[in-house]
């Protein structure tokens, strides 16, 4: 029975829910799996025009972008996108009424909310036929992992969404087919009943924030439950660690692809599968990887990522500063797809440390160091309160020696200066932020 609801979903409840809604997710998904297998040149033309049509759009339609060009830019290649400042986080806060465009009527666009890596909210909102290529862009991408429409898939959330309406509840049992582990209350009763879950249930798929999906994937291998093996792992939300890539990878013995995206302008890039970086969702969205001067990065150097949403008309972002840090990629993947290739995402820049010389440390890759290299560190989260002090949250095993505490404080004082201040916190879960991500790194200077 669940097998024969998995290719009634894909191949009729799927295609009848788009032709009821008025939907063309579909349509662009199939759009975009042909898309993917283009020449670089066709890409970069398909970039370009969309490029062209929505800076035109969004001087013609929006008053902020009018009163801040004061001329419609020209855009003979993608380079000349430079000419256009820089929009950042508080300047949506302060101008989303003037950002929105003028041909829709504000009921008549889609709303939300994204609390970011600072808590503060930020409003934003898109038009309906965005959500829907969003929607489409998410289906090719979590195809590379192996997912299939009509798949069970077994996720883990914060606050996920609860079917209560008849209509909802048909909806998620043929056509979404979503089951749900809360990751606001991740703890040894609720992780082991949704073990029990998984086993009654049997899911194709599992997907959630990626270090959710390492606790709870350590939470079965530690209990020694056994649970069914997984056709395909899609983690998201937050940055993937080796070290909890090979435990989630391990228990669950399937491949986990890494998706990059973010509230603002949806999916950015994605992992085919084969190890070689992240496939940038270039017929959505044009990203650029700055350095702090502002000039391009060159594959291999860190830098930020701005992206240009290419398909949101209810309210253009354009040079958005995500505020999150990148590498490109000069590796061709194997797959075979010339969609540009991001090596990897290094991290938010509210995430990197401040040195006292003025530099920033990556606080994931210091992370990376400690909890990997020292024995007996469950969980570790590091806060700078200030330039000289630091509070380092520790969830530690029985195997957590004072040798080991020395050589944690060692790591951060030879980084840092040997005169820093560290006050350990012993805990007995690191707390999660009210996004329900965890932070693995927080600056508060």
């Amino acid at each position: 029975m669940p097998q024969i609801l998995e290719i009634l979903s894909r191949h009729l409840f799927y295609p009848l829910w788009d032709l009821r809604d008025g939907s063309t997710r579909l349509q662009e998904c199939r759009r975009l799996m042909a898309s993917q297998w283009w020449t670089k040149a066709e890409i970069r033309e398909l970039q370009l025009r969309r490029l062209r049509e929505t800076v035109k759009y969004a001087f013609t339609h929006c008053e902020y972008y009018r009163k801040s060009w004061s001329t419609l830019p020209s855009i003979g290649s993608p380079v000349d996108m430079a000419q256009i400042p820089l929009l950042s986080k508080q300047t949506v806060r302060d101008h989303f009424a003037e950002l929105c465009s003028d041909e829709y009527a504000p009921q008549s666009l889609i709303m939300t909310k994204t609390g970011g890596s600072t808590g503060r909210a930020l409003e934003l909102c898109f038009d309906g036929r965005c959500q829907e290529w969003r929607n489409a862009a998410a289906l090719r991408s979590d195809g590379w992992a192996g997912w299939r429409p009509g798949m069970l898939v077994a996720a883990l959330w914060g606050t996920p969404p609860v079917p209560r309406t008849i209509k909802e509840r048909i909806r998620n049992i043929l056509h979404d087919r979503l089951f749900f582990l809360d990751t606001m209350r991740l703890d040894g009763h609720s992780m082991g009943e949704f073990a029990k879950e998984l086993l009654r249930r049997r899911p194709g798929g599992l997907f959630g924030h990626a270090h959710s999906l390492f606790v709870f994937a350590r939470f079965l291998e530690e209990q020694r439950i056994k649970v069914p093996r997984m056709q395909a792992i899609i983690a998201t939300s937050m940055m993937l660690l080796d070290v909890e890539r090979d435990v989630i990878t391990r228990v669950f013995d399937c491949t986990v692809t890494n998706r990059y995206g973010c509230e603002e302008v949806g999916l950015i890039a994605c992992q085919c599968g084969k190890d070689s970086g992240l496939h940038v969702n270039a017929e959505h969205v044009y990203v650029e990887i700055l350095r702090p001067d502002g000039a391009p990065a060159v594959p291999g150097e860190e830098g930020q990522i701005v992206v240009t949403d290419l398909i949101n008309k209810g309210m253009p972002l354009i040079r958005y500063a995500i505020e999150d840090m990148a590498i490109w990629s000069n590796r061709t993947c194997e797959c075979g797809r010339q969609l540009p290739l991001i090596e990897r995402i290094v991290g938010r820049v509210a995430d990197f440390l401040k040195h006292r010389n003025g530099g920033l440390v990556a606080g994931v890759s210091l992370v990376e160091k400690t909890l990997t290299a020292i024995q007996g560190l469950d969980q570790l989260q590091i806060v700078q309160t200030s330039l000289a002090r630091f509070e380092l949250n520790i969830v530690a095993t029985s195997n957590f020696t004072f040798s080991a505490e020395q050589e944690l404080v060692g790591v951060l004082r030879n980084v840092f200066g040997a005169d820093i201040d560290i006050v350990l916190n012993r805990l007995e879960r690191i707390p999660q932020e009210r996004n329900s991500k965890y932070r693995f790194s927080i600056c508060q200077v």
